[in-house]
């Protein structure tokens, strides 16, 4: 019943944009922090963009700060992520994850998105 679905992927170019979207259903999507994290070819997952369950406070992985914008809107079960000023080190696989007051007690993940950035 619960899941977390990402769209928004593909192919971009340097130094364009894209906008993820995770959709949350089964659960109750305002009580849980959201984060993207990314895994790339050869790497180990890294956190990109959290933000609270309250929607108060975000943060970024230094690699994307100024560049990529988390937001959530709990009246739509959605998070979103948009990228901009894409560069090549952004591509990688996108996972979007809920967590339960941030506690990690209880966790969702979705099942993951490429995003490409190549010209």
């Amino acid at each position: 019943q619960v899941q977390l679905v990402e769209s928004g992927g593909g192919l971009v170019q340097p130094g364009g944009s894209l906008k993820l979207s995770c959709a949350g259903s089964g659960f109750t999507f305002s009580r849980y922090v959201m984060t993207w994290y990314r895994q790339a070819p050869g790497k180990e997952r890294e956190l990109v963009a959290s933000i609270t369950d309250t929607g108060g406070k975000t943060n970024y992985a230094d690699s994307v700060k100024g560049r990529f914008t988390i937001s959530r809107d709990d009246a739509k079960n959605t998070v979103s992520l948009q990228m901009n000023s894409l560069k090549p080190e952004d591509t990688a696989v996108y996972y979007c994850n809920a967590d339960l007051l941030g506690t990690a007690v209880i966790e969702y993940w979705g099942q993951g998105i490429q995003v490409t950035v190549s010209s």
